[in-house]
């Protein structure tokens, strides 16, 4: 998977989450399993998600009963061991999985990587990218990593992230006193501009995320 077209589906998610109802907003962990589910349809023990997650099980019961209070898979015990909680999509699930595709696909501006992909792959790409846990500081790096000769500032990373301003702020004040990031101040620009970059300890620690995303495989449909 290129690094683009992860920053891309994480972006317009990010847009219709923010445009989605609190009582059913799904973070992209919670999003990524009903994907797994309904590219995968069969039920799947839940310390398979948490596997498939890299999640404690406490992490992923928390997600489970969350998506099953909402009505969106089902949870029973296992048919061998009644210990092992078994989970699937159920039929309000497979439409909201669908809806939240087909919106997250409707973010992606034109002449952006994928904009011109399916909602269908556009489920699978994120049932792959949920085996990669990512933070809202990452994501902030992943951004300054991409930037190439572009000066970003907060305002230039809100749009590009589809994260709120306040999200974005307190993200790169973190960064900034873990010596992630820096704020120089350019020469020529307004007093009040501060750019964002990745200080080279910053750089270093994000290869590691960015190594892992490139490695991930998107699986195609079969060829008949």
């Amino acid at each position: 998977m290129e690094l683009r077209e992860y920053m891309s589906v994480r972006r317009a998610y990010n847009l219709v989450r923010q445009e989605t109802e609190s009582a059913y907003r799904l973070t992209f962990e919670e999003f990524a399993i009903l994907c797994r589910l309904d590219v995968m349809e069969v039920p799947v023990k839940t310390s398979d998600i948490a596997e498939y997650q890299g999640a404690l099980r406490p992490t992923m019961t928390h997600r489970t009963n969350h998506l099953a209070n909402l009505g969106y898979i089902d949870r029973s015990e296992g048919p061998v061991d009644r210990r092992n909680i078994v989970c699937s999509i159920s039929e309000k699930g497979h439409e909201y999985v669908a809806e939240l595709a087909k919106g997250t696909r409707s973010k992606i501006p034109v002449g952006q990587p994928l904009a011109r992909t399916s909602a269908e792959r556009i489920c699978k790409y994120v049932d792959t990218m949920g085996s990669v846990y990512c933070t809202a500081g990452q994501l902030v790096m992943l951004a300054l990593y991409m930037d190439d000769d572009e000066q970003s500032t907060i305002t230039s990373l809100v749009e590009r992230l589809g994260l709120l301003q306040p999200t974005v702020s307190m993200s790169v004040g973190s960064l900034t006193k873990r010596g992630l990031v820096a704020r120089p101040h350019i020469e020529g620009s307004s007093a009040r501009s501060t750019f964002v970059v990745l200080t080279e300890e910053g750089r270093e620690s994000i290869q590691v995320l960015v190594d892992k995303i490139v490695r991930l495989v998107v699986r195609r449909r079969p060829r008949m």
